[in-house]
């Protein structure tokens, strides 16, 4: 099996520095406060930094301004992400001025050579950054920036190694996220994504499938496989298992549970894919299958590889097989050279595929990238004026599918205690992944019950439990 793991000496390594940071903490209560932004995979990444912190002896706060360490995990894929992380690093050095805290930037942007040169000059007061791919070696990094009086920086360029056996502390204990596989090679070009976290390398298939019946033992109830395109998962493996393969094998792990998957790239889903998802009952009949445009034209000039007729097709065949199916996409406005015509492609496909959510986005500029050098002369205002179409669009869709619910009995894994509303004090979520708000004791937490639907908004539904 060609899986590109980390070394054992390189892992063992790392634990010995997990005592040494350990050792330093002895006889103290050190706190420390993780903040993550982008995607689940930097959220899947921050399970990992706060278990390996709680194995230093740091115990886990929720303010920075209550933390001896702070980690900012950071996101390269919009220029708004980046300025978040930015500004708020920057407003961080009022909290370093009155504790004295270590505070350490991390993730995609700081991936990035040119960011990280700009964290270097211009916020001194950030001790340590690391890029994704020393994610492996943070309790080293850790120890070297607690010891020393020189800032440390790794952002070293690699394709990557799975790093097996890291400790991991979870937010949640009724639903999880796995990541199957790590990095891209489909290099879209609006992406910065390949080129920050690497070419893909796929997990062992007995390793995810062993982790994933762990949780489950836990009380784990919903589970998310995670990677950039989960459908080319084995392709770099040398036996014969596909995504498809792998979740056959996660959905015969005993126990009362739901699977769920994201993201899934058009060009690679298959009629397999779906025929699998039919079949295995674990498995949530929702796919996130991101378009982003509804013009061929644009489609090529993003590099996805696929064209409308075919994503048509796929969804087509998708409802053949699972009639009520949730699908969802991701959507760019406003990409470099769209025009109206091209705009409107996308409006059309949005009303024939009937989408059950929607993420519209405008497009960001990332430097490095093809897009980055395409001529782009629509203004943004016009960008905007057709994001909000869009949204629109997709809003009243959204609200019409939720009407037609009203008076249906649904399955629904309760989730979480929450804010009470009029009411409403749990958030529960039915197999299509839309939030259902319900009354009951935070004792059915974890529990899989049944509720029917009595009132619907934009933002999900309302249902009594039976």
């Amino acid at each position: 099996m060609n899986v590109k793991e980390l070394p054992e000496e390189m892992l063992c390594r790392q634990q010995e520095y997990i005592r040494a940071v350990a050792d330093l903490n002895t006889g103290k209560s050190p706190t420390a406060f993780v903040d993550t932004y982008g995607c689940q995979q930097n959220e899947a990444d921050s399970e990992i930094i706060r278990g390996i912190l709680m194995e230093m002896g740091y115990t886990q706060v929720f303010d920075e301004n209550d933390a001896d360490l702070i980690v900012i995990n950071s996101c390269a894929v919009r220029e708004h992400a980046e300025q978040r992380v930015l500004g708020n690093v920057g407003q961080l050095i009022h909290v370093k001025r009155k504790r004295n805290c270590l505070i350490a930037v991390c993730g995609c942007m700081v991936q990035q050579p040119q960011m990280a040169e700009k964290i270097k000059k211009s916020y001194p007061h950030v001790k340590l950054v690391f890029g994704v791919h020393a994610l492996p070696r943070f309790p080293e990094l850790l120890y070297r920036a607690l010891t020393g009086e020189k800032r440390v920086f790794d952002i070293e360029k690699s394709d990557g190694y799975i790093a097996e056996g890291l400790p991991v502390l979870r937010k949640d204990k009724t639903k999880a996220w796995v990541s199957i596989m790590y990095g891209c090679n489909n290099f879209c070009t609006y992406c910065i994504v390949p080129y920050v976290r690497g070419r893909e390398r796929s997990r062992d298939p007995k390793k995810v499938v062993a982790e994933v019946a762990a949780l489950v033992r836990e009380g784990c109830r919903d589970v998310t496989l995670l990677g950039q395109n989960v459908n080319s998962y084995g392709n770099d493996l040398d036996e014969n298992v596909d995504f498809s393969s792998l979740l056959e094998m996660i959905n015969d792990i005993p126990g009362d549970f739901r699977i769920r998957f994201m993201t899934s790239h058009p060009k690679d889903a298959t009629p397999r894919l779906f025929d699998t998802m039919a079949k295995c009952e674990k498995v949530a009949k929702h796919i996130h299958l991101p378009f982003q445009s509804g013009s061929d034209r644009i489609l090529s000039l993003m590099n996805r590889r696929y064209d409308s007729t075919k994503y048509r097709e796929l969804v087509s065949y998708a409802r053949s097989k699972m009639p009520d199916i949730s699908v969802t996409s991701d959507v760019i406005v406003g990409f470099p050279g769209e025009t109206d015509d091209d705009f409107e492609e996308t409006m059309r496909l949005t009303r024939d595929i009937g989408f059950d959510g929607l993420f519209v986005f405008i497009y960001s500029k990332r430097s490095g990238t093809p897009a980055a050098e395409m001529e782009d002369p629509t203004p943004r205002s016009e960008k905007v004026a057709r994001f909000q179409r869009l949204f629109d669009l997709q809003d009243s869709m959204t609200e019409e599918k939720s009407r037609k619910l009203l008076g249906a009995e649904v399955d629904v894994l309760v989730e979480a205690v929450q804010e009470e509303q009029n009411g409403y004090n749990l958030l529960a979520r039915c197999e299509s992944n839309r939030p259902v708000y319900v009354k009951g004791e935070p004792s059915l937490v974890g529990t899989f019950t049944k509720a029917r639907i009595t009132d619907s908004s934009k933002w999900g539904m309302y249902g009594e439990l039976i």
